[in-house]
């Protein structure tokens, strides 16, 4: 499996690179988009609406809180790198059978 869209940095910060779909009919995992993650967002791209949903969606996949969540690259784009802290390999190793099954 290429988790090229994954990467945990020697201090265990979490890098995900992520290709966003803002305004779908609900937020989730859509599987893979090139070396990214695509993901579905119900929010729309306006006012930041879209990128607030998607530290939401990730902070509750990966089991932490928001502030761990920092939109590093990408804030006006669809592609968008995340960086997050304090993640247990059990909740990374759920995300990343998620994608696998989609």
């Amino acid at each position: 499996m290429d988790d090229s869209w994954c990467r945990v940095d020697a201090d265990g910060v979490v890098r995900l690179t992520v290709h966003v779909q803002p305004a779908a009919s609900r937020t989730g995992i859509a599987g893979r988009h090139g070396d990214a993650l695509k993901i579905r967002l119900s929010a729309p791209a306006v006012d930041g609406k879209a990128n607030a949903c998607l530290v939401e969606y990730v902070a509750d996949l990966l089991e932490v809180s928001r502030a761990s969540v920092e939109l590093a690259n990408g804030a006006s784009s669809r592609r968008k790198l995340l960086k997050v802290s304090g993640v247990k390999a059990s909740a990374l190793d759920a995300l990343r059978q998620a994608v696998q099954a989609v």
